[in-house]
């Protein structure tokens, strides 16, 4: 019973990244500057998180560089970075 359990954990967990992606191409696309507003918000995003791994212990928040951290901070940008020190500290 435990594996059907994994297996609908991981398929919520996918289709809710799956419309979190959804969500920031829709609204990328309705800016004016698409590709200049998707790069600013990747570079900060990656930035933050960066600044986080290296200088995340002196406040108790060590984050490591993953493929899922690293992908969520270029596509969601500095909340997605953000939400992962709160979750560090619940």
């Amino acid at each position: 019973m435990r594996k059907v359990e994994k297996m609908r954990t991981d398929l919520i967990f996918g289709l809710i990244c799956t419309g979190v992606v959804l969500i920031m191409l829709i609204y990328y696309m309705r800016r004016d500057r698409k590709i200049l507003s998707f790069v600013f918000g990747a570079f900060t995003g990656a930035a933050a998180l960066f600044i986080l791994n290296k200088y995340g212990g002196f406040i108790g928040a060590d984050v490591p560089l993953n493929l899922f951290n690293v992908s969520g901070s270029a596509v969601l940008g500095v909340p997605f970075v953000v939400g992962i020190v709160i979750l560090k500290y619940l």
